[in-house]
């Protein structure tokens, strides 16, 4: 009994002080981040003059990794808030759906590594969000590499030539093409080379931890999400937020009009914005 006792409280010590850890990262990342984000915080009151102001111009869009946790969680959101006539997933296979909210709901299925064969399933979108991704440790540096890059890049390209005039890009905070960092340094590229496409509206979203419970096991991420869930409701952080506030800033950004073609939102402007969408 005595050596469990020992065991739990020491369990009790280590998971302290990592969550003390992390709640001091937090607090000097906050400090020397950027100002909180006022850009968008007087946007609630327009929002909904915006979305239905967007719905009158039926336009259509796609998305790329509707399986993947932010995909699934942003065809909700633009399903629920009515902004597109069409919506079409663009995926390995076809994902089950069934109800009326799922009837202007269209699925493509392309092989990514034949791309080019499927150049009609990337045609007559007027919008695209790309929420495409893997992971080192899932797929290995060179598949990382030609899912987070390649095929990112290459439905990049034909969507453009398709005819899509607005692409947003979920990246990551700390994205940097010259990063020592092969994740970062990969979002860094991608993001860069689809600028050179040239599309009429660019945005780039570069959230930190994604706070969602993740089907897949990824204990690193997971030990992060527990330990910042844990505060970020208390304060703000710099290093976390919520999947659903990522997904609102998406779909708000769409309905608005930048001063320029290219938009990078970092971390605590998605917060911001995500926020107003809430209001």
């Amino acid at each position: 009994m005595s050596t469990v006792c020992l065991l739990a409280s020491s369990l009790g010590r280590t998971t302290a002080l990592l969550t003390l850890a992390v709640v001091v990262i937090a607090a000097v990342l906050n400090y020397f981040d950027d100002c909180v984000s006022v850009k968008y915080s007087s946007m609630a009151e327009d929002m909904k003059t915006l979305e239905e102001n967007f719905r009158e111009q039926n336009k259509s869009c796609f998305i790329l990794g509707a399986s993947g946790e932010t995909g699934k969680v942003l065809l909700q959101e633009l399903l629920e808030r009515n902004l597109f006539s069409k919506i079409t997933l663009i995926g390995r296979r076809k994902l089950p759906f069934e109800g009326q909210a799922y009837e202007n709901l269209v699925q493509e299925v392309v092989d990514f590594e034949k791309l080019d064969d499927y150049a009609a399933a990337f045609q007559g979108h007027d919008v695209g969000y790309c929420c495409l991704g893997t992971t080192r440790a899932k797929a290995g540096a060179d598949g990382f590499v030609r899912v987070d890059h390649d095929y990112v890049l290459k439905s990049a390209e034909l969507a453009k030539a398709g005819g899509c005039s607005q692409f947003h890009l979920e990246s990551s905070k700390g994205a940097n093409k010259n990063s020592n960092f092969l994740y970062l340094k990969v979002k860094g590229q991608v993001e860069a080379d689809i600028e050179a496409l040239g599309f009429d509206r660019y945005a780039i979203y570069r959230p930190g931890v994604l706070l969602v419970d993740r089907q897949e096991s990824r204990p690193a991420e997971w030990m992060s999400r527990k330990f910042l869930s844990a505060f970020s409701s208390v304060f703000s952080t710099s290093m976390a937020i919520p999947i659903q506030a990522v997904v609102k800033a998406m779909a708000s950004n769409t309905l608005l009009q930048p001063d320029q073609k290219v938009e990078i939102l970092e971390h605590k402007d998605i917060a911001s914005l995500g926020k107003s969408a809430q209001k």
